[in-house]
């Protein structure tokens, strides 16, 4: 058989199960399950494919048929450029958040904290694209700060990446002039309406904080004044229907400047505040 022929094969059966894209899906598993990069898999669907690799591509689509998020059935996500490894312990980094690196890049930096780590994309982006930055993420999971070193060896950052265990400013001590943070959001009457991929499969203590969805920006904004430089930013990624909210409890804590900014769809996803 060849890779084209395995390829048309399973496309409908990730239709039938309801997969949105899944042409796209159905490509970037077939690259993976033959060891090839997914921009160079038109030059391979001539290939003859074997048994072995027959059942590594069905083991793969019957995961994305139970819902399986592609990032995980592959262990990496692009994001900025760049490939970050990705398991079940770590949101799947994502193009809105990028709205945050813009905002965060628009302006000079040399410090840089990150709430709520993760994978380290956001942190891990900023000193990759400022050579002169250094700075510390804070993560509350140990599977997700493993992820995160895994991340920082791979880009090379490890003198410049202080990578902590703690929750929020707990283990954190001095002031920077950037605060980033994509914290949980999501209410917890909103769970149930989430796409199965995020709700069944991303860890459920980085999608939500229960009840409003605010408390990790409330937890944020009582301690952030004190960790920021005179002048310096914080940057909080938001949902949707969030922004005023948070613009006012950043500003009961003392921030001034603040404003919220709109993704690529044009939905609020970015809070910037300013310490006086």
């Amino acid at each position: 058989m060849r890779a084209s022929d395995a390829l048309r094969a399973v496309i409908p059966r990730l239709r039938e199960a309801g997969v949105e894209d899944a042409s796209r899906d159905a490509r970037l598993l077939l690259a993976h399950a033959m060891g090839v990069p997914a921009g160079r898999l038109t030059l391979h669907l001539p290939d003859d494919v074997g048994p072995d690799m027959l059942d590594r591509l069905d083991h793969l689509i019957a995961a994305r048929i139970r819902r399986q998020p592609v990032s995980q059935l592959t262990g990496k996500r692009l994001f900025w450029g760049r490939s970050f490894a990705v398991t079940r312990d770590v949101l799947d980094p994502r193009p809105e958040t990028e709205t945050l690196i813009i905002a965060a890049l628009s302006w000079p930096f040399q410090r840089v904290l990150d709430l709520g780590l993760g994978s380290g994309c956001i942190l891990l982006t900023l000193l990759a694209e400022r050579p002169d930055s250094t700075g510390i993420g804070v993560e509350v999971s140990p599977p997700a700060l493993d992820v995160a070193r895994l991340n920082r060896a791979t880009l090379g950052l490890q003198g410049r990446a202080d990578l902590r265990a703690g929750r929020w400013f707990a283990p954190v001590d001095g002031r920077f002039d950037l605060i980033v943070s994509n914290p949980p959001y999501i209410a917890a009457a909103e769970m149930a309406g989430l796409s199965p991929e995020v709700r069944d499969w991303e860890p459920a203590m980085a999608l939500t904080p229960g009840g409003d969805g605010l408390d990790a920006h409330r937890a944020i904004a009582a301690g952030v004044l004190a960790h920021l430089t005179p002048g310096g930013r914080v940057l909080l990624e938001i949902g949707p229907a969030q922004g005023a909210a948070v613009v006012a409890l950043l500003g009961q804590a003392g921030l001034v400047r603040t404003a919220v900014l709109p993704d690529l769809d044009g939905r609020d996803r970015v809070v910037v505040a300013f310490a006086p």
